[in-house]
């Protein structure tokens, strides 16, 4: 029997064997940039054990960059399908828990021993995690609609760009000593656990520009990206500190919002009694 062309999908058809049917190319797009998602993480793994640590660094952000992108094209293009939706939470965990975790291992991590490598395992570990409940979370609908502005512990993208700030701030100068080692080792393990914890982090889904902000918002995103381009150590230096700023008001906002929506329902109840 001829082998199967690739991207195609298969119907029964009597008792010849399966029925070849050929998939549009719109399905085809989001799940060829996952797999350059994929290709880019395991490049920065590959570059960062020959020594090309900056280059490294920005293959990693590359393939979160498109990782993020690849589930809105598909939305966009009416391109959603199953298998992209497994094909997107493997490169999940390659972009956002292997590759970062072996990156800054082969940095720093690796300078503090077994502590380094346990660091570098605990993060990945909890990276895997925190994507798969996200996605048990993402199928309760038993879930209070408001509960879905928020994210369940650091997300794994968010989680992986600020366990690497010890690079950012080692291609600013700081010297990877052993003792930084000891240090970044610890810092990840702390990150880890901000993946897997309960922590309340909001997710900015249903933020809403009023229509005289939107020209300021985009001017405020392109100096943003132009910092990035600039300035790319500082600029993610900066951007994990007031990340990490904003936990707890997120926190707080959280708590009033959970409050405000008890007292709603405890009027409710009294009403219907």
């Amino acid at each position: 029997m001829p082998r199967p062309r690739p991207f195609q999908s298969f119907e029964p058809h009597g008792s010849g064997g399966p029925r070849i049917r050929e998939i549009p190319i719109r399905m085809v797009l989001p799940n060829l940039i996952t797999v350059l998602s994929i290709c880019a993480g395991l490049s920065g793994i590959r570059l960062a054990f020959d020594g090309r640590f900056e280059t490294a660094v920005i293959l990693v952000l590359v393939a979160a960059l498109l990782d993020g992108v690849d589930g809105r094209i598909a939305r966009l293009l009416k391109a959603t399908s199953k298998f992209g939706a497994q094909m997107d939470s493997l490169a999940d965990i390659v972009n956002f828990g292997v590759a970062p975790a072996l990156v800054l291992y082969a940095y720093l991590l690796d300078q503090a021993g077994s502590a380094g490598w346990i660091a570098a395992l605990m993060f990945v570990i909890a990276c895997g995690l925190r994507l798969a409940r996200f996605n048990v979370l993402d199928e309760d609908l038993d879930r209070p609609a408001w509960q879905a502005e928020y994210f369940v512990g650091v997300p794994a993208p968010v989680g992986a760009l600020v366990m690497m700030t010890p690079m950012y701030l080692g291609f600013l100068g700081m010297d990877p000593t052993r003792g930084v080692a000891f240090v970044a080792s610890a810092f990840t393990i702390v990150v880890a656990f901000l993946l897997v914890s309960r922590l309340p982090v909001y997710s900015g889904k249903k933020l809403k520009i009023r229509r005289e902000n939107v020209l300021p918002a985009l001017m405020v995103a392109a100096l943003y990206v132009l910092l990035i381009a600039t300035y790319t150590w500082e600029t993610l230096s900066v951007s994990v500190a007031l990340y990490l700023a904003f936990l707890p008001l997120s926190m707080r906002a959280y708590s009033k919002r959970a409050q405000a929506e008890k007292a709603v329902a405890v009027q409710t109840d009294d009403l219907e009694a």
